[in-house]
């Protein structure tokens, strides 16, 4: 598996800095995040070292995200919040800060303070919204 000496995630996956680990597969690995937005707080990351989504193959995409659900089931019955927040990011325009692909499972409470609440004020322009469909679609 490909990494980065200088990634963090790298040097976890590799031994090199401890982690709270929660669960651990060939190519997976599943840790408490050390800045935890709310109790549970955890990461999932690939071991073969991918800086976003744009450079994943979909079946290791995809697998890390049926391990997510299993692990989300669990701090569910663990932590019982009220929800969870699943985000992924990609880039430096995306908040990225970590440049290794990382899905955070953030359990959520009713008034927990954490913010993503501007989506459910936006409305769109539903004549963009097709046109750029249709460019997505001609793309796959």
């Amino acid at each position: 598996m490909s990494s980065h000496d200088d990634c963090i995630f790298c040097k976890i996956i590799a031994g090199k800095i401890p982690c709270t680990k929660i669960y651990e597969n060939d190519s997976l690995l599943a840790f408490m995040d050390i800045n935890p937005l709310n109790t549970g707080h955890l990461l999932v990351v690939p071991k073969e070292h991918f800086e976003t989504v744009f450079e994943m193959n979909p079946e290791l995409y995809g697998a890390l995200y049926a391990a997510l659900a299993t692990i989300a089931k669990a701090v569910q019955a663990a932590v019982q919040p009220d929800g969870a927040t699943v985000m992924q990011l990609n880039g430096e325009a995306a908040s990225q800060v970590v440049p290794h692909l990382h899905v955070h499972l953030v359990p959520r409470t009713f008034g927990d303070g954490l913010p993503i609440s501007s989506w459910q004020e936006k409305s769109g322009d539903m004549d963009n919204i097709r046109s750029v469909a249709e460019k997505i679609r001609a793309q796959l």
